[in-house]
């Protein structure tokens, strides 16, 4: 899945192409659209689009996003890893990651 010509979601980082492409099956296009955005709810709808639990990791790439879309400074992805855990294990047992999401 590519980003369409119109998104600017690669120029946050830790957004690429395949990241993007998650968040346009949602019908998420751009930055502006993250905003005030809930990091969760936005994980939980690209997993119901694909049909499956994805990586976890992926919400922490989410939280990021959202993060810089409300401009705070950009940081790698794995920053989040430790909110996204106690996040998680709030609602689960908590989930490790298979690899990195960034592509």
């Amino acid at each position: 899945m590519t980003p369409s010509e119109g998104s600017d979601l690669t120029e946050l980082v830790n957004v690429g192409r395949s990241v993007a492409g998650y968040f346009e099956r949602i019908g998420i296009t751009r930055i502006a659209q993250l905003a005030d955005r809930d990091p969760i709810e936005l994980y939980e709808r690209m997993s119901a689009a694909f049909g499956e639990r994805l990586d976890p990791c992926l919400l922490d790439t989410v939280m990021s996003a959202v993060d810089q879309a409300e401009g705070r400074p950009a940081r790698p992805w794995w920053h989040y890893t430790p909110q996204r855990k106690r996040l998680l294990t709030q609602r689960t047992s908590g989930a490790s990651c298979r690899q990195s999401p960034v592509a």
